[in-house]
């Protein structure tokens, strides 16, 4: 692997670890050239999934699309890099374990919904905005009633 700092492609491994719950390895290594210890990561390689998209439009799953909802939900929010970053991992996973090869992306969002009420309501509330698309106050209204009736 290249040294990020010198690009020489002579480094080795000082330590590995498993990490994720066992689904990923987190590699200290060494360059032999500058001296500099770097961290990568190796992850199991899956199935290419497709997102189908509200128009029909197919597109690759990213995961830094739904890192990205999620960050802008949880803006100014108490909520912690390493809780964002679980999440995020258990998202992908559910995704995941599907076992599909297509998904909706209006499925994804239900999901991600899912794991953003038990985070933070707000939070919840603020991606749910965006993603059911309300139209007006009262549709908002709505679902923020919905909420406190499920105490969540």
């Amino acid at each position: 692997m290249k040294c990020p700092y010198c690009g020489n492609d002579n480094t080795r491994v000082v330590d590995s670890r498993p990490v994720d719950e066992n689904t990923a390895i987190r590699r200290r290594r060494l360059c032999d050239s500058c001296g500099k210890r770097f961290t990568s990561y190796e992850k199991a390689e899956t199935i290419p999934l497709r997102v189908v998209k509200k128009d029909q439009m197919r597109e690759e799953f990213d995961r830094s699309k739904i890192e990205a909802g999620i960050l802008r939900a949880c803006h100014k929010r108490p909520i912690s890099a390493e809780q964002i970053e679980k999440t995020v991992d258990q998202i992908e996973k559910d995704v995941y374990n599907k076992e599909a090869r297509e998904i909706e992306s209006t499925e994804i969002g239900e999901i991600v919904m899912k794991y953003l009420q038990d985070l933070d309501p707000v939070a919840y509330v603020r991606f749910a905005s965006v993603y059911r698309e309300f139209k007006d106050v009262d549709t908002f209204m709505k679902e923020l009633e919905r909420l406190m009736k499920t105490g969540k």
